[in-house]
């Protein structure tokens, strides 16, 4: 007689394969519809490319800090490679010349004195 706790695992194992095939394709037919530079990227990936690492990350998305999609139910983080660089690019400063300009723009708007 087959133990029914081993029968039990052998479902558990055949379930856990299914779902891993369907999330798998899940994730492509997602990704077909999207550009090369804007298909779903995983936390690993956002670590590699901004060289932060998945800790700092999952304070971000825990803070709500960092562009990022999650399914309902799912433990699962999913990013777009896009967001992400224009969410590096929010902290971008400006130069010096930059702020002159704009400086010299508004003064001559509300009619003060620009160099």
């Amino acid at each position: 007689m087959n133990n029914p706790f081993d029968l039990l695992q052998e479902q558990l194992n055949r379930i856990e394969n299914k779902l891993g095939e369907f999330d798998t394709f899940i994730h492509r037919g997602i990704s077909n519809n999207l550009p090369e530079a804007d298909h779903p990227i995983t936390i690993q990936q956002v670590s590699e490319q901004t060289k932060l690492s998945v800790a700092t990350l999952y304070g971000y998305v825990s803070r709500n800090e960092i562009p990022f999609s999650k399914r309902p139910n799912s433990k699962r983080l999913w990013f777009s490679r896009m967001e992400i660089t224009n969410w590096l690019l929010e902290g971008r400063k400006k130069t010096i010349a930059e702020i002159s300009n704009e400086a010299n723009t508004y003064l001559k708007i509300k009619g003060g004195n620009a160099k």
